[in-house]
């Protein structure tokens, strides 16, 4: 028996890469490992899941019955709860089934649907349980993850920045591809934390990140319709990744139903030409 603090790594609906988080520290998992006893880490070959833990990291959204009540199970087992990713704290890129009948993407995707048991919803681990905290990113990379760790073993609340990828952008001394280049970038609206990794390349921020503090959505879109794309784009746009996340779903409500009242229009112009 030691005294070290338990750790756990849980993985629910999700494509395992936040756990690479841990698993490509390489050094910093083997120092990790001296400090903390990890007592669950299927990834990893550690596997007791119903195991107690002082902290519990945990990958994936919430999307079948049984995954409902094994978060429960978890959460009670945890002392620290900390979602990992965009799939944990907004339900990923799978929450796309959420604006449609997941049933009709059912047969039309798999042979025999009767036997797939899942929900209508992919959801984040909050919507189901309390969490302590939430860092964002698809994936999360390995400096968060380690810094999280060290507050926590100190007894302290990790400090999670919610300023712009612009920010990032700023010290790294890129070129704004939203200006020069008029491309659709989701930088202004989007949490910092990937190193500004798309526009350092030259390419838009895809919004891995989540939503920024005070993110003024609505401006954003009103730029990318100046660059003459439609609201229908400009709504897939917001609808990404971090799809449920409150500020992008709203803003992309809010787009969809000016393609709406568009299309309406022109139903009514041409009914009037006739």
């Amino acid at each position: 028996m030691t005294n070290k603090p338990t750790l756990a790594i849980h993985k629910f609906t999700s494509d395992d890469g936040c756990q690479l988080a841990f698993l490509n520290a390489g050094e910093s998992l083997l120092t990790l490992a001296q400090l903390v006893d990890i007592v669950h880490f299927a990834e990893a070959g550690i596997i007791a899941a119903d195991a107690q833990a002082d902290i519990v990291f945990i990958e994936g959204s919430i999307s079948t019955p049984e995954e409902q009540t094994r978060i429960k199970k978890v959460r009670a087992n945890s002392k620290c709860l900390v979602t990992i990713g965009a799939c944990a704290t907004a339900g990923g890129i799978q929450a796309l089934r959420n604006f449609a009948n997941h049933e009709d993407w059912m047969a039309a995707i798999y042979a025999n649907p009767e036997f797939i048991e899942t929900l209508a919803t992919s959801t984040a681990i909050s919507d189901h349980v309390r969490v302590d905290l939430e860092l964002w990113g698809c994936p999360v990379n390995t400096q968060q993850v380690m810094e999280a760790v060290r507050a926590l073993l100190f007894g302290v609340m990790p400090r999670v920045s919610h300023d712009s990828v612009c920010l990032e952008c700023k010290r790294n001394g890129n070129v704004c591809v939203l200006v020069t280049k008029q491309m659709p970038c989701m930088g202004p609206v989007t949490q910092l934390g990937c190193g500004a990794l798309c526009p350092s390349v030259g390419r838009a921020c895809y919004q891995c990140y989540g939503p920024s503090e005070n993110p003024n959505t609505h401006s954003l879109g009103k730029w990318f319709v100046g660059f003459g794309i439609m609201p229908e784009a400009i709504t897939r746009k917001f609808w990404h990744i971090n799809n449920q996340a409150k500020a992008f779903k709203e803003a992309g409500d809010y787009f969809k139903g000016i393609k709406i009242a568009i299309e309406k229009l022109k139903k009514y112009g041409l009914e009037l030409g006739a």
